[in-house]
This record gives structure tokens, sequence and C-alpha cells, in this order.
């Protein structure tokens, strides 16, 4: 169930994690490549590779929605949509709140991070980027990845 952001208390229950495993630090253009190593718990290196592979595969770019969506679709994640009562303010910050256990990934459309246990794990504090839909790995499947 969401709730409204007036009604939280964030410090107690979201934590952002800075999260770069780029080897060059990068910070920007790789964010897809950061979320799949975050959740799978692979080498940016690995990551990488695998979502070029897939990209090869369906003859799209590895950072393409359709590309990483499939991806995680193979892994056993759910995609999912966030309930229209306020889509222009819930925030990964809101999704942290409300989902403090399991993995997710959460995508604005232009951007993507990973969530596990509510804590947002990203090259920089995205908690206020608002959340378009997000995957969700099934509590059974989320030690198997």
């Amino acid at each position: 169930m969401l709730v409204s952001a007036e009604s939280k208390s964030y410090d107690k229950y979201m934590k952002y994690i800075q999260f770069n495993p780029n080897p060059i630090r990068k910070s920007a253009g790789d964010c897809v490549v950061r979320m799949l190593s975050i959740i799978t718990e692979q080498s940016w290196a690995d990551a990488y590779s695998e979502l070029a592979i897939k990209g090869l595969e369906m003859g799209e770019m590895p950072s393409a929605n359709i590309v990483w969506g499939q991806l995680l679709q193979e892994k056993g994640f759910k995609r999912k949509t966030i309930p229209d009562t306020c889509p222009v303010c819930y925030t990964f910050r809101d999704f942290c709140f409300d989902h403090p256990e399991g993995t997710f990934v959460v995508a604005t459309g232009t951007h993507v991070a990973g969530i596990i246990d509510g804590r947002l794990y990203d090259a920089w504090d995205s908690s206020e980027e608002t959340v378009a839909y997000y995957f969700e790995k099934p509590e059974q499947e989320a030690s198997e990845l």
C-alpha cells in the first residue's frame, strides 16, 4: 500500500548507499550496468558483458529498456506498475519506505537503480527521482540470483 510522503519518517527506513563498481568511477551513462551488478552480485564488467550479449541477440543497444527489462524477466523478475494515485510524486525514497524487504529495480524511463531491503544503491543520490515502473524479484528466488 502506498502512503503519503508527509506521513513518513525516512531516516528510519530508507538509506542511500553510494555504489559505483565502474572500474574508472564513471557515474553517468552506465546506470543499467550498475543496477545489474548490484542486484546480481556480479562485477561491473560481467554485468556489462551480459547486457552487451543480450543487446546483440536482440539487435538493440545494451542500455535499451527493452534489453535490460527482458534480461531481468529471464532472471525471474516481474515487471510492475505504480498505482495512479500520484504518478508524479512517488519517488525512489517513497519506494524504499514502502518496500523495506526484497530486491527491486526502480526505473524512471531514463534512469534505473537497484533497491535491496529498502536501501537505494546508485552512484549518486537518486532518491528524489520519480518511479515510473519497477521490477521485483519474487522472494523465494531472491537468493538464487
